[in-house]
């Protein structure tokens, strides 16, 4: 049995959840597939998968075994690829996540001139706000917009993202406006986060640096949500610049503390390792890198 060969089959299987559908991508009968599986079983003396006639399931074994594989695997690309990467085309899949909002708006021009430029890349796009688990996922690029990163993030940063403080002229026009950061608590806020917890605002000034402790009125996990609510006069929110520029245009919310700039967000290229980068990969990140310098 050629064991890396085994090993490429057996992640497809488990990618795609199908023996038939692998059997239909190598043109080969899905007993092939099957006998494949089986005798590698066999020889690691372990059950890999459960089988149904309806689905497929990982045993523990086989989900540790899958992101072993998925690492010598990468291993072994990056090996033959770093011999001739500086000469040949990049080619190969890669699985990208990417923000949702973020993504779909500012994004997808730049990857939709990367597939063309690009024809031996298979990209496979997973949008979600949600921060995924890279290794477990099988992601080998995430796009990640945030201001806090995780301890043993490993990232490139790509750029920056303004944060807007708006609010709706209903709004503004039944309280008080706002004048200095810290008068933020006595108003209602929508905030970025899955819970009701206490949340810091901070703020950069030329006279200092200003924070402020606020309590929610409105929480959710997906900006363009809190736009909404604030553009119907439920209170102040911070968006994205990108995400707030059309609400702004037709002036359903309106800019609060100009004077005061919130922090930033950073844009980053965020890694399941910092060994054995993909040639194909680094090549998008390069790409994408530019492309938001660009615009």
């Amino acid at each position: 049995m050629d064991k890396l060969n085994a090993m490429q089959l057996f992640m497809r299987v488990a990618e795609t959840g199908s023996f038939t559908a692998v059997a239909d991508q190598l043109d080969v009968a899905r007993s092939v597939v099957t006998r494949q599986i089986s005798a590698l079983e066999k020889q690691l003396g372990t059950k890999l998968m459960t089988r149904s006639t309806r689905s497929l399931t990982l045993t523990t074994a086989g989900s540790a075994y899958l992101e072993k594989c998925r690492v010598i695997l990468n291993m072994v690309d990056a090996a033959e690829s770093s011999l001739l990467e500086e000469k040949t085309e990049p080619r190969g899949r890669i699985r990208l996540g990417l923000p949702l909002s973020f993504g779909l708006q500012r994004l997808m021009p730049a990857l939709l001139e990367f597939v063309e430029a690009h024809s031996h890349i298979e990209l496979v796009m997973d949008f979600s706000d949600r921060r995924s688990k890279l290794i477990e996922e099988g992601i080998d690029l995430s796009i990640r917009i945030t201001s806090r990163l995780e301890p043993g993030d490993i990232v490139r940063k790509l750029g920056e993202s303004r944060l807007l403080t708006v609010a709706s002229p209903q709004y503004l026009a039944e309280h008080s406006h706002p004048k200095h950061p810290r008068d933020l608590a006595h108003h209602a806020c929508l905030v970025y986060s899955q819970d009701f917890q206490s949340t810091t605002w901070r703020y950069r000034a030329k006279d200092g640096d200003a924070n402020v402790t606020i309590r929610p009125r409105l929480a959710a996990n997906n900006g363009e949500a809190l736009l909404q609510a604030a553009a119907q006069g439920l209170g102040i929110t911070r968006p994205p610049d990108f995400m707030a520029q059309p609400y702004l245009d037709n002036g359903s919310v309106v800019p609060v503390l100009p004077k005061f700039e919130p922090e930033p967000l950073g844009i980053y290229a965020v890694l399941p390792s910092n060994r054995y980068i993909p040639h194909r990969v680094s090549v998008l990140i390069d790409f994408l890198a530019h492309a938001l310098r660009a615009r």
